[in-house]
């Protein structure tokens, strides 16, 4: 504890004085005469003097107390402002955290029901058209009966029965359209495997037939879409948005297509390799561990057989005890 004006010793020094004064007007009144006066029983005045002092100082030091404790309370009444207003903060940083997390799980439970309706329809659809109408009812039942689902289940019941009680134009048609929509979404595997078994059930039909030139003028349109993106962002030198349409553009390239394409395409590799490590290096010049784990990973796993891959595998785990000894 502090002896300072602040300390123990400051709150009591008037204490000590008080003991230092009394203890005096006692010593000297055994040991000398200044108290007696020429009549008995009267009062001296240096003992008027004293008692005058000694309440004078009383006075002193509870005025001093009072203004201390009053300050103390002005003290800790701002602290606790200013506490209060920390944990408004706080209070309201988590309610923001809580809200968009709140948000980010509302639109994964979103996503996640819309691929199950999606994934619904299309089972729907292939019962129907393999004209299991008795299985499809059923299958539209147990839809009916989860939450959610209801205005799912009479739209579904809705599609099957124009479809039951349709001419075969009719039905021609309407899988036409469903096909139509695939090729939109540039699903080509469930579009391919729609056409075949609508030319299988309607094989005198050229509507049906035609559907197979459709298929590949779409994926021809979206492959020439394709490259003259990637084009456009390889002159533009935009790395990561060249990348990404590489990674779909790979499935209509034939190999000659992609010999073609192989030296921009690995322009493009060393590019995004180049600016990863440039990443990792600063992350770890400026001590930044976390993030150099976070660049070292992406590296390992696009690039895993460079050079550069192998180099920062074999200081993972320093840099994992570095970012664990920085956070403690």
């Amino acid at each position: 504890m502090s002896l300072s004006k602040g300390g123990a010793f400051g709150q009591f020094k008037w204490h000590f004085m008080i003991y230092i004064v009394l203890g005096a007007i006692i010593i000297l009144t055994l040991l000398t005469d200044i108290f007696k006066t020429s009549q008995p029983g009267q009062i001296p005045q240096l003992v008027w003097l004293f008692g005058g002092i000694l309440v004078l100082i009383a006075m002193i030091t509870m005025l001093a107390k009072t203004i201390s404790i009053h300050q103390a309370i002005e003290d800790n009444g701002q602290k606790l402002e200013k506490i209060d207003e920390a944990f408004a903060k706080i209070r309201a940083a988590l309610g923001e955290i809580n809200q968009n997390s709140r948000i980010s799980e509302q639109a994964k439970a979103i996503a996640c029901r819309e691929a199950d309706k999606h994934a619904l329809r299309e089972a729907v659809f292939d019962r129907f058209q393999q004209q299991d109408f008795e299985g499809t009812y059923k299958l539209i039942d147990e839809i009916s009966r989860v939450d959610g689902y209801k205005e799912l289940a009479r739209q579904l019941r809705s599609d099957t029965d124009r479809y039951h009680h349709a001419t075969d134009t009719e039905r021609v048609s309407q899988v036409i359209a469903h096909i139509e929509k695939l090729l939109d979404n540039c699903e080509w595997v469930k579009a391919s495997s729609q056409t075949e078994r609508l030319i299988k059930a309607y094989p005198n039909s050229e509507e049906s037939t035609a559907m197979r030139q459709r298929l590949i003028d779409k994926k021809q349109e979206r492959k020439k879409i394709l490259l003259n993106v990637w084009d456009d962002a390889v002159k533009r030198g935009a790395t990561d948005r060249s990348l990404e349409i590489l990674h779909e553009l790979d499935q209509y390239l034939t190999p000659n297509e992609g010999l073609a394409l192989q030296e921009a395409a690995r322009s493009v590799f060393r590019n995004k390799l180049h600016s990863l490590g440039v990443q990792f290096s600063l992350a770890v010049s400026g001590k930044k561990w976390a993030r150099a784990i976070e660049a070292g990973r992406q590296i390992m796993r696009d690039f895993p057989n460079s050079r550069m891959a192998e180099e920062i595998r074999g200081k993972m785990d320093t840099l994992k005890q570095k970012a664990w000894q920085q956070s403690e």
